[in-house]
């Protein structure tokens, strides 16, 4: 296996620790996960939980809907779907997701970010004074921002393609001196295949009316809250393509492209 876990061995892994005594529960500090984002790589996108199951699990986090129908924020208990008409709609319960990460959202430390010419930079000036490459890191700048650079994707049809191809056709937006909230997580690299190891960040307006995934942005001023989130869950599907999709694969290269 060249010194890597597979996704099979991670999660037994995963639910070995859950189940030592003085585990993380439900309430605590843990991120909760529907599905890999190597599966969503390979086209799985079929909703199979449901919102008003997501919101019992956090108040803050990053996703996508049902046949890949735009990106997730949820922001202070609000979830909001960002369609490729770059407008923010509220959520409604019954919609389903087969990708989200969400925890609730209590800042641990607060690092000051100043003169960020771009995403590279802003991810330099961050990960100088995280605690530990290791944890999983929830994110949150509110501020003012010169640019901003965000994408959606458009609900997709069966057969479903890979994420790769999906995202040929997204929807780019662009924001100026715009005042907002970024969204998001780190990761460790030990997730590849779980989730996005390193930065992955959504932005939504200040008035809630659009936003997206964040391909650029520049900070000339703000603090990042940072949440230190010591726990993880994750729920599968039980039906559908999943059951069937090869997590195997390396696809890191392939995630990589279609974050920048």
């Amino acid at each position: 296996m060249n010194g890597k876990y597979t996704i099979i061995e991670a999660l037994l892994f995963i639910t070995a620790l859950a189940l030592l005594p003085g585990a993380v529960c439900a309430d605590d500090d843990v991120l909760f996960q529907v599905s890999t984002i190597d599966a969503l790589l390979q086209g799985v996108f079929d909703g199979f939980y449901s919102f008003d199951d997501l919101k019992t699990h956090g108040d803050f986090g990053i996703g996508t809907f049902d046949s890949l129908d735009g990106e997730m924020i949820a922001l202070d208990g609000d979830y909001y779907q960002v369609k490729a008409d770059g407008v923010a709609y509220p959520v409604q319960g019954n919609a389903t997701t087969p990708f989200s990460t969400v925890t609730y959202f209590q800042p641990d430390q607060t690092i000051a970010i100043e003169n960020t010419g771009n995403f590279s930079q802003l991810s330099s000036q961050i990960d100088q004074k995280l605690p530990s490459i290791n944890m999983i890191y929830a994110i949150r700048i509110d501020g003012t921002f010169p640019y901003v650079k965000t994408r959606s994707v458009p609900r997709q049809e069966k057969p479903y393609p890979r994420l790769a191809d999906a995202t040929k056709n997204q929807s780019v937006f662009e924001f100026y001196n715009v005042t907002g909230t970024v969204i998001g997580l780190w990761a460790p690299e030990f997730t590849e295949g779980l989730n996005v190891p390193g930065y992955h960040l959504h932005f939504i307006t200040e008035d809630r009316k659009a936003g997206g995934h964040i391909l650029d942005l520049q900070v000339d001023k703000a603090d990042a809250k940072v949440d230190i989130t010591d726990g993880f869950a994750m729920q599968l599907p039980t039906t559908g393509d999943f059951y069937n999709v090869d997590l195997t694969q390396d696809l890191q290269s392939e995630l990589e492209k279609i974050e920048k």
